[in-house]
């Protein structure tokens, strides 16, 4: 498990290693370097996701590993609640930006390995907090730059942390 505390509240969320094991081990690494520790979320849209892990507070985009392979093949759906990777055109591409699916987006299923069809893998789901990410997804959002769908005021994402396997 691991716990998103937000300026809004706290999103857990439970990884899955068995059916996205790249995936998950990819984000797991980046909580553990405290990659996702003040950044924000900076895309939000009613009705389909909220997208993090890229920007810091200054609006900047950080630096990442190399992109992962793409693993939406392995069956998991993006329906609410769960997380998936954001990525450029290019189906391997993904690499710190997630989102969290707050409609269910079947669109963005693996159809097929083509590029149309890759699709965005889902690697995890949210366990505990959802009412946080209902929270969220209702921000009034505005431009910045040339981003669209950005929150008029900061949702921050404090801290990622792994928990004990005992709490």
């Amino acid at each position: 498990m691991i716990t998103l505390e937000t300026n809004f509240g706290d999103i857990v969320i439970a990884l899955n290693h068995e059916q996205a094991p790249k995936t998950a081990a990819n984000f797991e690494q980046y909580v553990r370097e405290g990659f996702y520790d003040n950044t924000l979320f900076h895309r939000v849209i009613d009705g389909f996701m909220v997208q993090g892990g890229g920007f810091d507070l200054d609006f900047n985009q950080k630096s990442t590993h190399a992109p992962i392979e793409n693993e939406a093949d392995n069956g998991l759906h993006n329906r609410v609640g769960t997380l998936a990777m954001a990525r450029t055109q290019d189906p391997h591409s993904a690499t710190s930006q997630f989102f969290i699916n707050v409609a269910d987006n079947d669109f963005l299923n693996h159809r097929g390995k083509n590029l149309q069809g890759w699709g965005y893998c889902v690697f995890a789901e949210v366990v505990e907090g959802m009412e946080v990410v209902e929270r969220i997804k209702n921000v009034e959002t505005t431009r910045r730059g040339m981003h669209a769908d950005v929150p008029a005021e900061d949702v921050i994402l404090k801290t990622a942390r792994l928990q004990d396997a005992a709490s």
